[in-house]
């Protein structure tokens, strides 16, 4: 790992990829990871946060802002950090801060026009934003024994607080049972997204999704923070605590999105975490002029993960996330230690 001094930031130090052993034991480094260069020819950065324990122990990564206007996750990350003590700490811990950084930089979701979370492994010899994919998991990455990917709903959408996890994995149902949402979502990880990649290199991973974009959510934020230290102290890593439960997580076994066949105006009915019956009205469209166009009704019964409220709606536009509760719910005792 070659390294300099950034600038631009005191303290922080700019490396081609991410090396632990060179992090002292029993300390907090900030550091700006190369991945790509702009056509300029300057390098293109992410910060990454490590603390690295006095004692041996996992490695745990974190990772925010995959999605450059998902930004609730960035600070769990702070939070996390100025909670943790490294000379406590069993083991390392390393947060990607803004995961996508011209993302970030221009409050977009995607990457010089890719959803990068449908580029992974990427390619080393691909397009710019495969060779970022490539580079982000080559670098950062593949050094994690866990791995946490925080998201948020997309723009014009609003999320509850959920997880998606693979509930056949004994470690992802239980980081998912401790992260505590309201909703978890039993979801094998697809091709091509960081999850499903971590999967394949042998890396528990869950998603936890933490409402809304482009903004901070104050009480989402304390709650992701929690569990999440929840799921550190199960690795090891840090001294165990009782903590005060939320309510426990419903446990959907599948969902679906509902979408208009029709444009017009659109409006959804039923909130986030709400409970719909089959049948029942949740959205209806109307034309330009106020006329009623079509209306919505629910396919079965379910809870409501996320929902548009982008009230300006083209024909196969997305009504609501909604979620099929599974026969297997979580006892109360359940990710009662942090």
């Amino acid at each position: 790992m070659t390294s300099s001094l950034h600038s631009d930031f005191p303290g922080v130090r700019l490396v081609d990829a991410l090396d632990l052993a060179a992090v002292p034991q029993g300390t907090v480094a900030r550091l700006m990871v190369q991945l790509t260069h702009d056509g300029m020819g300057q390098s293109i950065r992410v910060p990454v946060l490590v603390a690295r324990g006095e004692r041996p122990g996992p490695v745990f990564g974190i990772t925010a802002a995959l999605h450059g206007n998902e930004i609730n996750g960035i600070p769990v990350i702070h939070r996390l950090f100025e909670w943790l003590d490294p000379r406590a700490l069993r083991g390392t811990l390393v947060a990607v801060v803004v995961a996508n950084v011209m993302g970030f930089e221009r409050r977009a979701r995607k990457l010089a026009g890719f959803d990068l979370n449908h580029l992974f492994p990427g390619q080393h010899d691909g397009n710019a934003p495969q060779v970022y994919a490539h580079r982000l998991i080559d670098r950062i990455v593949r050094h994690f024994d866990y791995l946490v990917d925080l998201h948020t709903a997309s723009t014009g959408r609003v999320n509850s607080l959920y997880v998606r996890a693979d509930l056949d994995n004994p470690d992802a149902l239980r980081m998912a049972t401790l992260q505590r949402p309201q909703i978890i979502l039993d979801d094998p990880p697809s091709d091509h997204t960081l999850r499903g990649h971590a999967d394949e290199l042998g890396i528990p991973a869950i998603t936890v999704e933490i409402g809304n974009p482009q903004r901070f959510q104050p009480e989402m934020i304390k709650r992701s923070l929690v569990g999440l230290r929840a799921v550190i102290a199960e690795a090891g890593m840090v001294p165990r605590r009782k903590v005060a439960l939320g309510a426990v997580p419903v446990v959907c076994s599948s969902s679906r999105w509902m979408f208009t066949h029709v444009g017009g105006l659109l409006e959804v009915l039923p909130g986030c975490t709400d409970r719909v019956s089959e049948g029942e009205l949740v959205a209806r469209v109307t034309n330009i002029f106020g006329d009623p166009v079509c209306a919505y009704h629910a396919p079965h019964d379910g809870i409501v993960i996320g929902k548009s409220v982008d009230p300006v709606g083209e024909t196969g536009a997305r009504i609501l996330h909604l979620g099929v509760v599974g026969p297997n719910q979580l006892d109360e005792d359940e990710g009662s230690e942090a």
